[in-house]
């Protein structure tokens, strides 16, 4: 089965595609791309994985075509940042 693999960091970005036998999971098939030989410093065994976007388990099960994606920790909390930003607004009235 042909899938991708893909990781990207705010300058930098790669797809890998790959060839993977039926009842792969995400997460086996994130450890066959290589993504650490090609980002130092990425730990992908603890990532968060998802599918065209939306969330997947370790264990998911990819298909033909799947795109993989390995997300990247969350730098600040958006709920948190908007909140801060509507109080700043709020100040300057």
């Amino acid at each position: 089965m042909k899938i991708e693999v893909s990781y990207a960091l705010p300058h930098q970005q790669r797809i890998f595609s790959l060839d993977v036998e039926p009842g792969t999971t995400a997460r086996q098939a994130v450890e066959q791309a290589g993504v650490e030989k090609v980002f130092d410093g990425v730990d992908v065994s603890a990532a968060k994985l998802g599918v065209f976007g939306k969330g997947v388990k370790a264990d998911y099960q990819v298909k033909e075509g799947d795109r993989v994606e390995i997300y990247r920790p969350l730098i600040a909390d958006p709920k948190e940042v908007r909140k801060k930003r509507a109080e700043k607004a709020k100040a300057a009235k």
